[in-house]
Order: C-alpha cells, then sequence, then structure tokens
C-alpha cells in the first residue's frame, strides 16, 4: 500500500526544478516535497546552504503536468504524486541514509530532541535521524563516547532533517502524551528579517565547520 503522504526521492531538488518550471506557489511546492516553506523560499533565493541540481519529476514519473496545471490554475489545491512514483518510492526508500560529511553531526541533534522534546519516543528519533536506540540512550545518560564534545544544536540546522520532518514528529508525540504541540510562528511578522537570519546562521555554520577543518588539517 503507498505512502498516504508520499514525498519525492529527492525533495529539494524537486522543489528547485518546481520554482523555477512552474508558477506553482511555495507553499504548494512545500507540501509537495515534504519541506518546510521556508526552505522552499531560501532555495529561490539562492541562500539554501546548498545549491540543489533541479530534478524534474514528470520525467521521473512522480508527478504529471495535468496535475501541475491544477495547481497553477488553483493556489489551493494539493499535488497528488502519481500512483507509479508512489510504486517507486515505496520500492526505494529504506532506512534514513545520512551523508558521511554530516555523520559525527548526528549526537548533536539527538541531544537537541533530548533537550527540548523528551516526549518524543527513541524510536521515533531512531527514524528521524538514522540512529540505534543504544546510541540515544548512551547520549541520554552521557555514556557516550564522545559525551564531552557533544552540543546539543537543531537538527534541521544540521541538516539531519527538514523542519517539516521534525515539526510532524513533534506533534505526533505531543498529541501522544495529552500536549499542546509548540506553534510554528515563524512565517508571522516581517519574512524578510527571518530570511536573514537564516542566511546568517548558515553562513555562521559553513565557517565554524571551516575553521574546524583548517585546524585538523593543522593538526594532521
Amino acid at each position: 500500500m503507498a505512502n498516504a503522504n508520499p514525498t519525492p526521492l529527492m525533495p529539494h531538488a524537486t522543489a528547485a526544478w518546481l520554482v523555477d518550471n512552474t508558477g506553482l506557489t511555495f507553499v504548494q511546492i512545500a507540501e509537495y516535497c515534504g519541506i518546510h516553506i521556508l526552505e522552499v523560499q531560501a532555495i529561490a533565493d539562492e541562500t539554501a546552504a546548498t545549491k540543489y541540481t533541479g530534478r524534474d519529476p514528470v520525467r521521473a514519473n512522480e508527478l504529471s503536468m495535468e496535475e501541475i496545471e491544477k495547481g497553477q490554475n488553483d493556489p489551493e489545491y494539493k499535488l497528488k504524486m502519481s500512483v507509479q512514483g508512489q510504486d517507486t518510492i515505496r520500492r526505494t526508500r529504506g532506512p534514513r541514509y545520512t551523508p558521511v560529511s554530516k555523520r559525527q553531526d548526528k549526537p548533536d541533534g539527538i541531544a537537541w530532541i533530548l533537550k527540548n522534546h523528551p516526549e518524543v519516543s527513541d524510536g521515533a528519533i531512531g527514524k528521524l535521524i538514522g540512529t540505534t536506540r543504544n546510541t540515544i540512550n548512551a547520549i541520554r545518560e552521557r555514556s557516550h563516547w564522545n559525551s564531552a564534545n557533544i552540543v546539543a544544536k537543531d537538527p534541521v540546522t544540521l541538516g539531519l532533517c527538514s523542519q517539516r520532518e521534525l515539526d510532524a514528529l513533534v506533534a505526533k508525540a505531543a498529541k501522544k502524551a495529552g500536549i499542546k504541540a509548540p506553534e510554528d510562528s515563524r512565517l508571522e511578522g516581517d519574512r524578510e528579517a527571518l530570511l536573514e537570519e537564516l542566511r546568517a546562521e548558515r553562513t555562521a555554520a559553513a565557517e565554524a565547520r571551516a575553521a574546524e577543518d583548517a585546524e585538523a588539517g593543522d593538526e594532521a
């Protein structure tokens, strides 16, 4: 059975293509790709941490031109992935894969979720980040081999998951625990100021990583 809310195999690359080649709204693109609207905004403004090469969802049989036209004619319309695309994704997707360059960030992302959202289960964290229950428990109990260097950092900022995935996870856990999920108010107020803040955060993170790499190179 196909996923009720399937997303493209390469959501950010697909979003980049839809931004460049269609008249769909950012909200429509974000919902179809399963990413946060601010991520779509960053792709459109070319301020995203990574420059994505567009991936054509029509050629990938994940979306039809008819669906795109429906979306362009009605801003409230929610795009539906083709049945063929859903079947392909169901066969292809397995456990979350994390690039080697980001694997060292996993403990920081796990620590952040444990600190800020203790209601989220270990199983849910493991699925989101791509880790094991033993690792999560070791970080919680500070028995992890690298505990002295683990600093809680937002997994979205680290690139370990999308904001939409994290929001959905927290909302589901909060509902199960009978508590009110935090509301995302980041779209309120001055959007440009918020985007500028996001750009600054990405720049700072990139500079910090470059400094760490340079230091590691010197020690070598």
